[in-house]
């Protein structure tokens, strides 16, 4: 007991210092266990289901653990919001990847496409969905990409683009309709 209470009552630059020094992962855990709110909360604003934050805070603390001993870090609260971060943001691109039905689903609001969705054809359906994206002009495609694609909210958007709200959700109607008539479109020509 008096050790954990020794150990807590460090600061985060000492408990780095001293698990580079001796490779002691209590110093670790107890570095760890003061960000895990932290860490959770960032995962899962960006993963967005509780059980992807879980599983990426469990991922990540053996990385930030084996990185903790590598790197200079002067600011262990920033370098670790960073990390996390840059963790989920890949792990969002990953299964964006991944292209699901019921995404493609939002975009295709009538049900004139029963073939389109065969299980075998998902890799086809999603180069043709990038396709058409890349046709958008370019409001539109940031605009419907941040929307469906990394969840962003009306307001969510506003912030990161700067855009007026009327045109954000004006540009995602627009683009949501003008990606339904060119995959349409591609569809007759294949």
């Amino acid at each position: 007991m008096f050790f954990t209470a020794k150990i807590s009552a460090r600061s985060d630059e000492e408990l780095i210092a001293l698990f580079r020094e001796t490779n002691d992962d209590r110093y670790f855990a107890e570095l760890y266990s003061r960000y895990i709110y932290l860490i959770y909360g960032v995962c899962l604003n960006y993963l967005k289901v509780e059980a992807e934050a879980q599983d990426a805070v469990m991922e990540l603390f053996e990385s930030v653990r084996q990185k903790t001993g590598q790197y200079d870090i002067k600011f262990f609260r920033a370098w670790i919001y960073s990390v996390v971060k840059n963790h989920c943001i890949k792990l969002v691109q990953r299964n964006r990847q991944q292209l699901s039905i019921p995404l493609l689903s939002q975009f295709m609001e009538s049900d004139d496409f029963p073939a389109l969705f065969n299980e075998g054809r998902k890799e086809e359906i999603f180069r043709l969905l990038q396709k058409c994206l890349e046709k958008l002009p370019v409001p539109q495609q940031t605009s419907v990409k941040l929307f469906f694609m990394s969840g962003k909210s009306y307001a969510d958007i506003t912030k990161m683009t700067g855009f007026q709200l009327k045109s954000v959700k004006s540009y995602i109607q627009n683009g949501k309709r003008n990606l339904k008539i060119c995959m349409d479109s591609e569809k007759r020509q294949t």
